[in-house]
């Protein structure tokens, strides 16, 4: 079955027309983001546009488009495995599509290659899954990718991503928790405006035995505060907090905390389809 979204095509519509001043970012809800600058260049990170896993994991917010109604896109970039940041029917049309390039470390280039193997079920080459590793850096158009470390215990190997532009430098973390490395990186970018995982401890079903089962995938409020400091934000934007029954969370309980600290600067609330601007 195909990708269903009750929102028609008006969000890649929209973003397609923008004319930004400097580089639009615009929150696809869960982890997915999908930055374009100036001179048209257009990068999508972890856009995921399924469903879940019903009864076990179940979605809770729109699927903001369809992976076919996206006519322009230079490149996606993967923070790690999960199917929610790697998954062929969301993804795979894109690149079909567009001709855009699909970055990722191992684990996840092996997800798209081997499991899922999307040049065999799509009209994807292998030339356009580009495995990177931390340390790599990249260009794609107007912007410049630096492929950092990240830390998230429930993935193989998760990376997060520098997006430097002249007009501003996004950071996305994927899943990450506090990481050892993110002081070195909050010390060697200006990071204008930073994506980090924010949820809640929920009871869900075993993946196997169906028993409820305490579960915590992303970051509480006080672990967000950390890592947002150490990586010295100007502007934290909580992500992936709207997405899973039994884990979404409330961000603007954040407000009281991020008082307390000198970064973030500012707290960034954004819902499926906002735009915020660098």
């Amino acid at each position: 079955m195909g990708i269903h979204s009750d929102w028609s095509d008006w969000l890649p519509r929209e973003i397609e027309s923008a004319e930004p001043d400097g580089v639009a970012v615009w929150y696809l809800g869960c982890n997915g983001f999908v930055l374009k600058g100036r001179e048209g260049t257009t990068i999508f990170v972890d856009p995921y546009l399924g469903l879940g896993d019903p009864p076990r994991i179940i979605r809770m917010i729109p699927v903001p488009f369809e992976p076919d109604d996206v006519r322009s896109a230079d490149a996606i970039l993967a923070t790690h495995e999960h199917v929610d940041h790697v998954h062929g029917p969301s993804q795979a049309p894109i690149l079909e599509k567009t001709g855009a390039s699909f970055y990722g470390p191992d684990e996840s280039i092996a997800v798209a290659r081997d499991d899922e193997e999307w040049p065999a079920e799509y009209d994807v080459t292998d030339e356009q899954l580009i495995e990177v590793t931390e340390g790599d850096s990249f260009g794609v158009g107007e912007f410049e990718i630096h492929v950092e470390p990240a830390y998230d215990p429930d993935a193989s190997h998760p990376v997060s991503y520098v997006v430097e532009h002249e007009v501003g430098t996004f950071f996305h973390g994927g899943d990450s928790k506090p990481a050892d490395s993110f002081a070195d990186i909050g010390s060697r970018y200006d990071i204008d405006l930073g994506a980090l995982a924010f949820g809640t401890v929920g009871v869900m079903p075993h993946r196997e035995t169906g028993a409820p089962t305490v579960t915590k995938w992303y970051n509480d409020e006080n672990q967000l505060l950390e890592a947002a400091s150490d990586l010295r934000l100007d502007r934290l934007l909580p992500s992936h907090w709207d997405m899973w029954k039994r884990l979404t969370a409330d961000p603007t309980a954040l407000h009281h905390h991020a008082r307390s600290v000198e970064h973030p600067q500012r707290l960034e609330i954004a819902e499926i389809g906002d735009r915020l601007d660098l």
